[in-house]
């Protein structure tokens, strides 16, 4: 890719995959798959486009919009927009690249895309927010469909966005079709989908403390980055099962507990509604023993804990921080979010599960443990196909079901093509990288995408 401008975002994202599969027996059992990986590494389509829309005071104002079309050989692409100024193309395409493969996860018929505009939704009146979404839509609406491209939410976008975008869609190609997920309950949404991301991040990692012995939730201290959406319900989840959490986080700096103490269910409604509202976790004044460090993520801070749940965006956890979790005794690492931990500090996880064994910290990547999110966004297709709407029950239910079956399919994939030495604990991250990877691309030769 030495001609192209750098992408260091989509490169990462490509490298981590790439030497998963060359450090297996992938590619020694069946070589022809590096030419699935050449084809796979490269968008069907991208498409880029101007979003000029009219700010309070009667100025035009003018962002950048894309859709990255990456994989539709599982089914319609799928795959979020997210509204935040550091959008570009690079981080686009790093994340419907991981987005191919987690959505082979889920076993639904889902292809990968992400979008979205490097428009900054924080402090934008509602009246501008809708301005820009309708101005968006109307050139997206051209590329999407339900059975073309189904985008949902992401960073910056939310029920409010995805409601705007829905109504500009409708009018826009006088259709009502279910083009968008994360929708609300009386025109097409799903229960369980605003939880869905956290919930099943949870329900993930309770096979990861099965199958390593280490029992359940009950007594366990889990640090938990993020205040959004994932974060917030990964931590109600948590302390359901008997956990204790012990942090919360944004962008500007970290909620820790102190001593004994922890953060409660009051904790998490209250900052709910400050991230409503778009404001910082430093504007929250906890009761109990929660101390505000600003500029800081919290790994470092947390102590002692047994389970680290990344939630907010991607690399932030590093390799001076992985260390500090190896240190404090964390036995089990998570990503909510994608791509949560850097290259350097994966690779300080996988070579403490090679060299201490069972004993050691095992780490699942974002593409199986957030899988989540977007297996209810496909169930909310399902529905939306049928004209039928779920109990929260029967949605709650497929939802742990699909984070079992990614579990066991990244798990059961690395004892397949993985070289482990006795009582290593299997890597889920080669077995979940090599499982979305292989299942795409066969679908890719039966459709004659590579021969």
């Amino acid at each position: 890719m030495s001609q192209l401008p750098s992408e260091p975002e989509f490169e990462q994202a490509y490298k981590e995959l790439a030497l998963t599969l060359e450090n297996s027996t992938l590619f020694q059992k069946n070589p022809e798959y590096r030419t699935a990986l050449k084809v796979a590494s490269i968008p069907e389509r991208v498409i880029q486009f101007r979003v000029v829309w009219e700010d309070d005071a009667g100025n035009l104002q003018v962002n950048r919009g894309y859709r990255v079309q990456f994989n539709s050989a599982l089914g319609p692409y799928k795959g979020g927009l997210r509204l935040h100024p550091s959008v570009n193309l690079s981080i686009l395409k790093f994340l419907g690249f991981e987005q191919i493969f987690k959505n082979a996860l889920t076993g639904l018929m889902m292809g990968g895309g992400k979008g979205g505009s490097d428009f900054d939704p924080k402090g934008k009146s509602d009246a501008e927010i809708r301005r820009f979404c309708v101005s968006f839509m109307r050139e997206l609406s051209r590329h999407i469909g339900a059975d073309t491209d189904v985008p949902a939410g992401d960073i910056g976008v939310g029920g409010r966005e995805i409601g705007y975008m829905f109504g500009a869609y409708r009018r826009e190609r006088n259709k009502f079709e279910g083009v968008l997920t994360g929708k609300g309950l009386d025109w097409g949404g799903s229960l369980i989908r605003p939880e869905a991301t956290g919930y099943g991040l949870v329900y993930y990692v309770g096979h990861m403390l099965e199958l390593a012995g280490a029992g359940t939730y009950e007594g366990k201290r889990v640090a938990i980055s993020g205040s959004g959406n994932v974060a917030q319900y990964a931590a109600l989840k948590c302390i359901e099962l008997g956990a204790t959490v012990v942090s919360l986080s944004d962008s500007k700096g970290s909620l820790v507990a102190v001593d004994d103490g922890f953060v409660t269910v009051e904790d998490i409604e209250a900052i709910m509604q400050l991230k409503a509202k778009r404001q910082a976790l430093a504007e929250y004044t906890p009761k109990g023993k929660l101390q505000y460090i600003e500029g800081a993520r919290p790994w470092v801070h947390v102590g002692h804990v047994d389970i680290a749940l990344p939630c907010a965006t991607q690399n932030e956890v590093n390799k001076e921080e992985a260390l500090a979790l190896v240190a404090g005794g964390t036995r089990f690492i998570a990503e909510g979010s994608n791509m949560g931990c850097t290259l350097e500090a994966i690779e300080v996880f996988e070579n403490e599960r090679r060299q201490k064994k069972g004993e050691a910290i095992w780490y699942a990547p974002g593409k199986a443990a957030n899988c989540g999110g977007v297996a209810v966004s496909g169930l909310e297709m399902s529905q939306n196909s049928q004209r039928l709407a779920w109990t929260k029950d029967e949605v709650d239910q497929k939802l742990k079901d699909i984070m079992k079956n990614a579990f066991y399919l990244g798990l059961n994939t690395a004892k397949e093509y993985v070289e482990s030495s006795e009582g290593e604990l299997p890597s889920l991250v080669a077995g979940s990288n090599i499982a979305g990877f292989v299942k795409v691309a066969e679908a890719m030769r039966d459709h004659g995408d590579w021969w």
